[in-house]
């Protein structure tokens, strides 16, 4: 009877052993912090690995993930400065650096940073342009990194970067968009074109310089001309025939006209004096 009753003892001394074994002994990975109440005062941190706590309900354990959170928020309905309604929506990267901070000093951290990164996100785009938040997302980045890390400080959350993931346009403004697009597409040809047509343009003046300086020069770009119109099935050839070649004509005949107009208001004279004088 005295061995039953001691094996029973054994056996309950033995379970009770287990069982604040199991209350007690806690692991925590490598990523992760315990937060531990004890009879509601807060305690040192325990982990990572194995650490020991008083069951009961005497120590209250909460484990904090130490990882980056990535967290994304909704789209927000923001008006910019000049007046444009835009859909953004953003991502968030921040990572718990105070465990106890941020058991202690906020309910629910995840949510309030969440909550905290939706205002921000249209407080700070409501103050920007829609050209600044096409062209300069990096800067509107920065700003809203600095802004959230300034107000989670407090919780012991580090906001690591912010990015503005997508801006939905109204249709109005998409075609609009596309309009001022094509319109400096259309503004970059015309300009590239005149550019080269001034650098065609002083090439030409170029080569007209030299050539004047060498009449031969000339007359070899003819015979060049001539030579790739030949090339071509065509029954047309324009020869073009150079001004030093009939200048010489061109003189000698404007003096035979000369000549002939000295001659005929001679004859024209000589005729009306004689037609004037009086017969005998």
């Amino acid at each position: 009877m005295t061995s039953a009753v001691a094996v029973t003892v054994l056996v309950v001394l033995l379970i009770l052993i287990l069982v604040l074994a199991w209350s007690s002994i806690r692991v925590a990975r490598e990523y992760e912090r315990g937060v531990v109440f004890r009879l509601g005062r807060l305690i040192d941190p325990k982990g990572p690995g194995l650490f020991l706590i008083l069951p009961f309900g005497v120590d209250r354990l909460t484990k904090v993930d130490l990882r980056v959170v990535t967290l994304e928020v909704p789209p927000q309905e923001v008006i910019t400065l000049d007046n444009v309604t835009v859909k953004v929506n953003a991502v968030i990267f921040f990572q718990v650096m105070d465990a106890r901070a941020a058991i202690t000093r906020v309910a629910s951290f995840a949510n309030a940073t969440s909550l905290m990164a939706q205002t921000t996100l249209r407080s700070v785009l409501g103050q920007s342009s829609l050209d600044e938040l096409l062209s300069g997302r990096e800067k509107i980045n920065q700003q809203l990194r600095l802004i959230m890390d300034e107000h989670t400080e407090p919780w012991g959350i580090k906001v690591s970067n912010v990015e503005v993931k997508d801006v939905e346009l109204p249709m109005g403004m998409q075609r609009a968009l596309a309009r001022q697009a094509e319109a400096e597409r259309e503004k970059r040809a015309k300009v590239i074109a005149a550019d080269g047509e001034y650098q065609a343009a002083q090439t030409l003046a170029n080569a007209a310089g030299v050539i004047s300086t060498q009449p031969a020069a000339l007359a070899l770009r003819y015979m060049q001309t001539l030579l790739d119109m030949s090339s071509e099935k065509t029954s047309t050839i324009v020869f073009p025939i150079p001004l030093e070649l009939i200048r010489p004509l061109l003189t000698v005949g404007a003096a035979e006209r000369r000549e002939a107009a000295v001659d005929g208001r001679a004859y024209e004279e000589s005729a009306s004096s004689t037609s004037s004088s009086p017969t005998g």
